[in-house]
């Protein structure tokens, strides 16, 4: 079972679905008004040497960190969850690039979405997290908290998200929908035998 909540007050009830809508934040602008720089023109010679000197190694570092940075890795389940109840005040994954949206190319892609307060969502967490090493060198696993994404993650709120915590989505390495759905892969706390079949279907097993 999944737990319901009311969107305004934020509390959730065991039963049916928990649904969390989300909306994009309203966009504002500054304008910075910086002190002029007018260095002498020899200044702006060295300047511009040093500019062209490091622009190489500056966009190699911004290639390899784009290569590297695609979907979370080092995923964990945070400390202090609840199984039982909405009592969590955290979400239940912790990991590096958890902002991330894009997959690797030629991996299957498992997406991940839940948020605090929601006992069902930290128990399909722990059944990610316990198949992730596993899976980490194959499958691109990208994880949104609905209640705080990145930029980046909104274009997949508004593609799989459809109000209902947790929500898998399940992709192969083509971009074909394995499996998108709302809710637990399984009724019994620790049981990752459906999930895990789902990420071998995937991957061609």
């Amino acid at each position: 079972m999944f737990a319901e909540s009311d969107p305004g007050s934020g509390r959730v009830t065991k039963g049916a679905s928990h649904r969390i809508s989300w909306r994009m934040d309203d966009k504002r602008t500054h304008r910075a008004n910086p002190r002029a720089f007018r260095p002498e023109a020899s200044g702006r010679l060295w300047l511009m040497r040093v500019g062209a000197r490091i622009a190489p190694y500056v966009a190699v570092a911004a290639l390899m960190t784009a290569s590297v940075a695609r979907g979370a890795d080092h995923l964990a389940l945070a400390p202090r969850l609840s199984f039982s109840d909405d009592s969590s005040d955290s979400f239940p994954i912790r990991g590096d690039h958890l902002g991330d949206a894009e997959p690797q190319p030629g991996r299957p892609t498992v997406m991940f979405f839940g948020a605090a307060h929601c006992w069902n969502t930290n128990r399909e967490a722990e059944r990610l997290v316990a198949l992730y090493p596993k899976y980490q060198d194959r499958v691109s696993f990208i994880i949104v908290d609905v209640n705080h994404p990145s930029p980046s993650q909104r274009g997949l709120l508004d593609s799989y998200y459809r109000g209902s915590i947790p929500t898998l989505v399940v992709r192969a390495p083509d971009g074909a929908l394995v499996y998108s759905r709302a809710g637990e892969t399984a009724g019994t706390r620790g049981d990752t035998r459906a999930l895990d079949s789902l990420i071998g279907k995937a991957l061609g097993r």
